[in-house]
């Protein structure tokens, strides 16, 4: 299995080359040259999801990891998943399903993906002996994904940028308060396509990006993708496909997780629809219904997760889009520097076939956490209540609608009680998380201010 970058300017990698890799050097993101056709699955209703896991991600891999290895890493990953099933299915209303992605170590969707590659970066890196420096940003769930999946292991060391003053109280502690030395919380000043593009920066100065060894596990890092691909099958399975076909609201800022969906359809996976749900930072929802895409300002909002103006993974369904056609792709990226583009005709018509969206506010918003936690006992975040909310308006008789519920309303309490008037409690395993002390570093939105702090603390 080979990768290619969308700007068509970077070298052909292998997967865990890719992997280790993260953003291509021409500052594109790599995906397979081909998409692997997937047979069986008639096959895996009842399965484990350990065992899907591995059938799903095996031809994405190629010889990079051994059976043994792969299927060691994801035993490993989804050990520390609590529910039984992983990624249990509740029926909030006759064809309409939620899919519950919170029930990892961080109470978030991310964990799926980020407890993977993990194992698989620290079987890499003990075969290699390569000392690597992971710089993350974050809106909020990634960054604590990542630090409590990388906190303690060798050869690795992890910078987390996250808008500071933007995300939840939950989710910064989850940042700041792991004690192992090789992770960092960064506060920057500004919003999340700051941090965003400072990453971006640090990887494209290629002297920085070699003397550190530096790494990135964002959702521009493909074996993110390919992890969350594997929840789609399970769910769509236990629904009947690929006897029937399967709808799937995804709440969508950065684009990773809905791309992951359309890469499950590639493979054969009977998904009619993918519905993109925003919140009021509707970039995608305006974009694929107009087809031009302008940044604007960033409105904070109850569900910061997608308070998000720059959605990185976009730039891959661009590139699938357009034909392939790189140079069309880096011409793209280079007007939205400016801005903003227009998709063409022939893209955009390419997308409305794939996705389609909807878009809600903050006051619909918190009264779907009202209607149903109501109608169903559920309470929902805020960012599965917009996926909700959407979903509702595009499910048809006859067609399951599953809902991707991305955390739990534990780490958005103020938003819960302002729905509902209730806090929801933490889970026990993380009761203590306003008891332990902060370890965070305030920055400035300054790619060297940045660097040198990364130069400064890394510890190898």
């Amino acid at each position: 299995m080979r990768y290619v970058s969308t700007r068509g300017q970077a070298p052909v990698l292998n997967f865990e080359e890719a992997m280790l890799t993260g953003l291509a050097r021409d500052g594109g993101l790599y995906l397979p040259e081909t998409i692997p056709a997937f047979s069986g699955i008639e096959q895996l209703d009842g399965l484990s999801y350990e065992e899907v896991a591995y059938r799903v991600i095996r031809p994405f891999t190629g010889d990079s990891f051994s059976e043994d290895e792969l299927r060691g890493a994801i035993n490993r990953a989804y050990a520390r998943i609590a529910h039984v099933a992983r990624a249990p299915l509740t029926q909030l209303a006759p064809g309409h399903h939620l899919l519950e992605l919170f029930h990892g170590p961080t109470l978030a969707f991310k964990d799926f993906a980020m407890q993977l590659i993990a194992q698989l970066f620290e079987i890499a890196l003990k075969r290699s002996g390569q000392k690597i420096t992971i710089v993350g940003a974050t809106s909020g769930d990634t960054g604590s994904a990542a630090i409590e999946a990388f906190k303690g292991i060798d050869n690795v060391d992890v910078f987390i940028m996250y808008p500071h003053g933007r995300v939840s109280e939950v989710q910064r502690r989850q940042m700041t308060t792991p004690a192992a030395e090789n992770v960092h919380a960064l506060a920057v000043s500004g919003h999340f396509d700051d941090c965003q593009a400072r990453l971006k920066d640090l990887f494209n100065d290629h002297a920085f990006r070699d003397q550190v060894g530096l790494a990135g596990v964002n959702s521009i890092n493909w074996a993110r993708i390919v992890a969350q691909i594997v929840y789609y099958f399970t769910a769509a399975a236990s629904l009947g496909a690929p006897a029937r076909e399967i709808d799937f609201t995804v709440p969508t800022g950065n684009f990773g997780d809905i791309f992951a969906g359309s890469i499950a359809r590639a493979m054969g996976l009977p998904i009619r629809r993918l519905v993109v749900a925003t919140n009021q930072n509707d970039i995608l929802h305006r974009a694929l219904t107009t087809g031009e895409y302008r940044t604007g300002t960033v409105e904070p909002s109850i569900s910061p997760s997608m308070d998000i103006q720059v959605s990185s993974n976009f730039e891959r369904a661009l590139y699938l889009a357009y034909g392939g056609e790189a140079s069309a792709i880096s011409q793209l990226m280079d007007e939205l520097k400016a801005g903003g583009f227009t998709i063409s005709q022939g893209a955009l018509q390419t997308l409305q076939d794939q996705y389609v969206s909807g878009r809600v506010g903050e006051d619909d918003t918190l009264a779907m956490i009202r209607t149903v936690r109501d109608e169903t006992g559920e309470i929902l975040c805020p960012h599965s209540a917009v996926g909700v909310a959407v979903a509702r308006q595009h499910i048809e008789p006859g067609v399951p609608m599953v809902t991707l519920a991305t955390a739990h309303p534990a780490k958005f309490p103020d938003a819960v009680e302002r729905a509902i008037g209730v806090r929801p409690d933490l889970p026990p395993h993380m009761a203590d998380l306003f008891d332990l002390p902060e370890r965070v570093t305030r920055v400035e939105n300054d790619a060297e201010a940045i660097k040198s702090l990364i130069l400064e603390r890394r510890t190898q």
